[in-house]
């Protein structure tokens, strides 16, 4: 049986496959370009977790290949430490220190010496996690509770405005949870993430197909008002089914200004079910709250105009292919994966049950509410409906 050899990638073969990961290609097509198997392109990402280390570049201070070279062919006719220090403009006992941890004067070589510095300023500085302890807690308390990393970096900031302690970005707790090397955070918390993988990844794709199709009579969302658009008043709804195994299904609902969760249970996803319980669910909430509703191509809602009789409520449906125009209902299904895992059955979960888990969602603090809460939002239009 023939064997390949292991495979060593250059610095530029590397650079590429940086590139072509945060770009959203997957394992697969980068190994297609190198003619090598994924695993092959995974042991060389996920050593630091997915995520691109920063390019190394020597300090202006340190000794440069050519100095070194110098030094070697200066010791070669036996000249002593202090020429050889003068003539290159360096301390004496830089030159001796030079030389002493590098073979000493009869085997001093200067590409030898060189790589071996190169290799010892393989010291990374320790990450202000690792370093402040109480501040690493805080942190994990904040993954368990389910927080985004953008959640807990924004919090701390709103939180604590003018306490530099306590503030970290968002892109440090990734870092530390990612690569264990740090010691900061426990792999363990990974898992609490939105998204449970072993390393950072690009999400350039959708899963919506060209079968999300035609629905008689549907309002595009070119003809949605301009004040639903750009979330200048509430009451304005984004929608979609989140499916579980065995045919389970609930229904999500995100209010656009306030990015408010209100969680549905679906007995099944026949159009007439789904508008059925959209309809029970609508009535719960006063006209002005709820004015229009923007859903998918899905078949689910083929009945939307018995839902808009029932509840005076417009549905409008995005351009097939284009859950972006759902933006904030599809983030929010993404959150809800934490809760529900792909694959699970999630038909036995009770109103009650769905409240609760809404009530949470509710409560984390959200980047683009300037890190208040949803409901505290909400609760504020409720308030001024009165």
């Amino acid at each position: 049986m023939k064997y390949r050899t292991r495979t060593h990638y250059s610095d530029s073969q590397k650079a590429l496959m940086w590139e072509r990961w945060k770009t959203g290609w997957t394992l697969h097509q980068i190994g297609q370009l190198f003619d090598r198997p994924h695993t092959s392109i995974q042991n060389i990402l996920a050593r630091t977790g997915g995520i691109r280390p920063p390019q190394r570049c020597r300090s202006a201070a340190a000794l440069s290949l050519s100095e070194r070279e110098e030094i070697s062919r200066a010791l070669a006719t036996s000249e002593s430490i202090r020429s050889i220090a003068a003539r290159l403009g360096r301390a004496p006992s830089t030159v001796s220190r030079e030389v002493k941890r590098n073979g000493g004067q009869d085997n001093y070589r200067a590409a030898q010496a060189d790589s071996a510095a190169w290799d010892r300023a393989l010291r990374p500085k320790q990450c202000k996690l690792a370093e402040n302890r109480p501040l690493a807690r805080l942190v994990a308390d904040k993954l368990r509770l389910l927080w985004s990393p953008e959640q807990i970096a924004g919090w701390l900031k709103h939180t604590y405005p003018g306490d530099e302690s306590h503030h970290v970005s968002h892109e440090t707790i990734y870092r530390s949870l990612f690569i264990q090397a740090r010691g900061a955070l426990k792999k363990e918390l990974l898992e609490h993430l939105r998204r449970t993988r072993g390393m950072r990844r690009s999400r350039h794709y959708t899963q919506k197909t060209a079968t999300h199709g035609q629905i008689v009579g549907a309002v595009s969302i070119s003809e949605r008002p301009a004040s639903v658009e750009d979330r200048a008043v509430p009451g304005h709804w984004e929608g979609d089914l989140v499916f579980g195994s065995g045919n389970s299904q609930i229904a999500t609902l995100v209010e656009r200004q306030t990015r408010y969760v209100m969680l549905v249970k679906v007995d099944g996803k026949d159009t007439q079910t789904v508008v059925n319980a959209l309809i029970k669910n609508a009535r719960k909430l006063p006209q002005e709250l709820y004015k229009s509703l923007t859903w998918d191509r899905g078949k689910e809602m083929a009945a939307h105009k018995r839902f808009t009789m029932a509840t005076n409520i417009q549905v409008f449906f995005c351009d097939p292919q284009s859950p972006w125009q759902r933006g904030s209902n599809e983030n929010t299904n993404g959150l809800l994966r934490q809760y529900m895992p792909k694959g699970i059955d999630i038909s036995g979960y009770s109103q009650h049950q769905l409240n609760a888990i809404a009530r949470q969602l509710n409560e984390r603090p959200r980047k683009t509410l300037g890190f208040q809460t949803p409901a505290e939002m909400f609760s504020e239009s409720v308030a001024s409906t009165r």
